[in-house]
């Protein structure tokens, strides 16, 4: 029996997989969580087959936990998630996850039953729509670039990232219009927004 534990933050989604996967004979839904924090501590406690997760989740997110589970000692739970969102900056931090299969939500629901079957004989499964573009959306910010557009989405401004990074403010005012630049933006709330559509924020 393929005991598996699933995380969606949506109560009348989470009841209907819930359901769909009991139907099967090899599989039991042995837990359900509405978050990231709560599907970590159901996969230690009940230490399932699989974690069925959802990226967009209230406080920890899906790749959050996948990240978590992932360094979990004695605990071999194979993650699969399951969205809405065909994003490659989400899906090459999936694998940086380890992360076991990448189904997109509105896949036929037998194709989620016989993913799951194919990722307990070993196989990985992840949405073709996934594979096309998986190369052609890398990140093209430095880590330093990465830190000071995150420091900029956190509200900062010039001179308290120069503070926070220890660098002069004409070298903060450069790494933006570098960033600009390799995002071909205008502004700031243009390179947050891409940054995040993408899903190149930690």
């Amino acid at each position: 029996m393929i005991r598996i534990i699933i995380a969606e933050d949506q109560q009348m989604l989470l009841g209907a997989l819930g359901s769909l996967l009991n139907l099967e004979d090899d599989m039991e839904v042995v837990g359900k969580a509405a978050n990231g924090e709560e599907a970590v501590a159901l996969v230690k406690q009940l230490k399932p087959d699989v974690c069925i997760m959802d990226i967009e989740m209230p406080g920890k997110s899906g790749l959050e936990a996948a990240e978590e589970i992932k360094g979990l000692t004695g605990i071999d739970c194979k993650v699969i998630i399951l969205t809405t969102f065909a994003r490659s900056g989400y899906f090459q931090r999936a694998l940086k996850a380890k992360v076991r299969g990448y189904l997109l939500k509105d896949s036929p629901s037998e194709e989620l039953a016989s993913s799951i079957r194919s990722i307990m004989a070993g196989r990985r499964i992840y949405a073709p729509e996934l594979m096309d573009d998986l190369y052609s959306e890398e990140n093209p910010l430095t880590e330093r670039e990465r830190e000071v557009l995150e420091l900029v989405a956190e509200g900062l401004n010039t001179k308290e990232i120069a503070e926070e990074l220890n660098i002069k403010n004409g070298t903060v005012r450069n790494y933006i219009s570098a960033i600009f630049d390799k995002l071909q933006v205008k502004n700031r709330i243009e390179a947050i927004s891409q940054s995040k559509e993408k899903g190149w924020f930690k």
